[in-house]
């Protein structure tokens, strides 16, 4: 853990003290370098025990995907933001790095820690980077307001979470995710108890977020800087299902009973928000409903508590952490040339760019997972554990999918095909760097088709 850690913190003075002239390439390097020592993490010592370097951080099979997830993607997020920040001052541009550089920083100890209170402190202070990101480099004058829907939305579910572990650490002595699922289990059937519950998952879910706790993620994605688009994207969405899966554990009895309304939830979800990207003209808040709308099946997977839908869970989030960020990234340099977000005035791009067309294509089928990308993987074990669950299911999950498709060929069809506008003249061509952006994010989702049980967690092992 330290072999990763040490250099990210190395990082700041390396943003601080390199020349301008060089800022931008010594920072890809560098945190390439950290992306790429981070793969040593899949060499697991152990078959499904934790690997610990110390009391406080440790990998397991569950953590170590997510891990390597948010160090891949502060690279990509340096070099998605060059264009972004090329009219900012100097101090300005070794400010934003330094932002992304400590988000790194915090994800790392977020998903390595072993005990939940140094994960409840990580998971917050994620927030203090990321609203900085998009109150100062949001694109619009909706950016304070998409903040405030940010911080308001994660800080009044967390704050039940601090209550809910102190209450734990009180009744079983411990907050050591090494030894927890060893104590006693819980007597828990008061009405006291449910309220215990509730604190312990409404925070993760509004992070995911459940549909009807949605709001705040379609603005903070709509506002933000493409750096702030990925990650919340890519990782920030997944402390919430991460946390939900550590916290599972504890919450056994009650779960039975009280996970109903919010599985329903979930799934309703997943229809409402697709229905709702059929209908966007907005090209970024089309890629925001869908992410609410992938995490409404994680939510599902998660909340059912079996092997499969653990396993589906995980390999959902990493898959879709990886397409998500990528129609990000495609969905920024449209805008950087076209300056609009609206689909219908970037019609027709194909016929002068049709390299960045075939990422956008890979990107789409990867978003409405084809077969066989690991997107397809991961919703096919949620949806056959959900229908072994309830065979209700299928009826919503099985609509979803069809929604998904339609969406993601809308998006594709709208943005790609047609006539060329006549407005859109001498556009600057997508340059090498973005071409590399593009792949770094799409050859890690076909290459994990080689090799799924890098995300399987520790169900399968």
């Amino acid at each position: 853990m330290l072999k990763i850690l040490i250099p990210t913190l190395m990082l700041f003075p390396t943003i601080w003290l390199t020349p301008k002239k060089w800022l931008w390439s010594t920072l890809t390097a560098q945190s390439l370098i950290i992306a790429l020592a981070s793969l040593a993490w899949l060499k697991w010592t152990s078959e499904t025990g934790w690997s610990t370097s110390n009391l406080y951080l440790a990998t397991d099979p569950l953590s170590t995907p997510l891990l390597i997830l948010s160090c891949w993607l502060l690279p990509l997020m340096i070099l998605a933001s060059q264009n972004h920040m090329a009219s900012e001052p100097e101090n300005r541009q070794r400010t934003y790095i330094s932002l992304l550089a400590s988000l790194q920083m915090f994800l790392i100890m977020a998903f390595g820690a072993t005990e939940i209170i140094l994960f409840y402190v990580m998971f917050e202070a994620t927030v203090v980077p990321t609203l900085i990101i998009i109150t100062r480099w949001g694109n619009q004058a909706e950016r304070l307001n998409a903040g405030t829907y940010f911080l308001f939305y994660t800080l009044a579910g967390s704050l039940r979470l601090l209550v809910a572990l102190l209450l734990l650490q009180n009744h079983a002595g411990t907050l050591s995710m090494l030894t927890l699922p060893y104590t006693q289990p819980l007597h828990l059937s008061s009405f006291g108890d449910k309220l215990w519950w509730a604190g312990c998952l409404l925070p993760f879910l509004v992070k995911m977020p459940l549909y009807g706790i949605h709001l705040w993620l379609t603005k903070a994605h709509v506002e933000a800087p493409v750096a702030g688009s990925m990650v919340l994207a890519a990782v920030l969405l997944k402390l919430g299902g991460y946390g939900m899966m550590r916290m599972m554990v504890m919450l056994d009895p009650l779960t039975k009973e009280l996970a109903y309304p919010f599985i329903a939830l979930a799934l309703w979800g997943v229809i409402m928000t697709g229905s709702i990207c059929l209908r966007q003209t907005d090209l970024k808040s089309l890629i925001a409903y869908s992410s609410v709308s992938h995490m409404g099946l994680v939510a599902g997977g998660i909340l059912i508590q079996t092997p499969w839908g653990f396993t589906g869970a995980i390999i959902l989030m990493i898959a879709h952490g990886l397409a998500s960020s990528a129609l990000f990234c495609l969905a920024n340099i449209t805008y950087e040339r076209t300056h609009s977000r609206t689909m219908l005035l970037a019609r027709g791009l194909q016929m002068i760019f049709p390299l960045t067309a075939t990422w956008w294509f890979i990107a789409n089928l990867a978003n409405l997972a084809l077969p066989p990308l690991p997107n397809l993987m991961g919703e096919l074990m949620i949806i056959s554990s959900m229908f072994n669950w309830s065979p209700w299911t299928l009826a919503l999950t099985g609509a979803g999918t069809l929604i998904t498709a339609s969406y993601s060929l809308y998006l594709f069809l709208t943005t790609q095909r047609g006539p060329l506008p006549s407005h859109i003249i001498a556009l600057e061509p997508p340059h090498t760097r973005e071409h590399l952006l593009l792949l770094l994010h799409l050859l890690p989702i076909t290459l994990l088709v080689l090799k799924p049980e890098l995300m399987w967690g520790w169900c399968f092992c």
